[in-house]
């Protein structure tokens, strides 16, 4: 069964080999290609047509922010990053035979929780899967992702982001 690759920005910067026409990427991860190097490579793959870029489907974008916002990735991906995994989604959902092509540990998290393969370029991509939470450095309590302060309302401690595994 021939392999649909959905890439992100550092299947470029990292030189994954595009071998065949099966390549698919958002219209997003141009911002986040940033390098002369790869920029070279990214506009090469398109005139060659071993690269297409698809939008994403709304409701597909909806799944995906719900399953981030439960697992808390969402404080941790970018918004290219998020349409990205919406686009393996959607095409996982065509019934085509998806990997992404990614370095990025969060968006690899996300990739686990949905079922969707991966693999990275320099390296060797996660174990297990991951949660983030917002907790306080003093008191300890817990905020949700919506918490828009750096610093506890009740001590004043730095609040910061910590990991947390989830045993699959």
């Amino acid at each position: 069964m021939e392999i649909f690759y959905v890439l992100d920005a550092s299947a470029f910067i990292n030189g994954f080999q595009l071998e065949s026409s099966n390549n698919f990427t958002v219209p997003e991860i141009t911002s986040e290609i940033k390098d002369f190097e790869s920029k070279l490579k990214f506009d090469a793959a398109i005139e060659e047509n071993k690269l297409v870029i698809r939008d994403v489907s709304e409701d597909c974008e909806k799944a995906i922010e719900e399953v981030i916002s439960k697992s808390g990735d969402v404080l941790r991906l970018s918004s290219p990053d998020k349409k990205l995994i919406s686009l393996a989604y959607m095409m996982f959902k065509e019934g085509k035979n998806v990997k992404v092509i990614s370095d990025d540990y969060t968006i690899q998290n996300t990739l686990k929780i949905i079922g969707i393969p991966y693999s990275g370029i320099i390296t060797e991509g996660i174990k297990g899967v991951y949660n983030w939470k917002k907790i306080c450095e003093g008191c300890k309590k817990e905020y949700g992702e919506d918490y828009p302060f750096e610093d506890c309302e009740i001590c004043g401690s730095r609040i910061f982001k910590k990991r947390i595994k989830v045993n699959r």
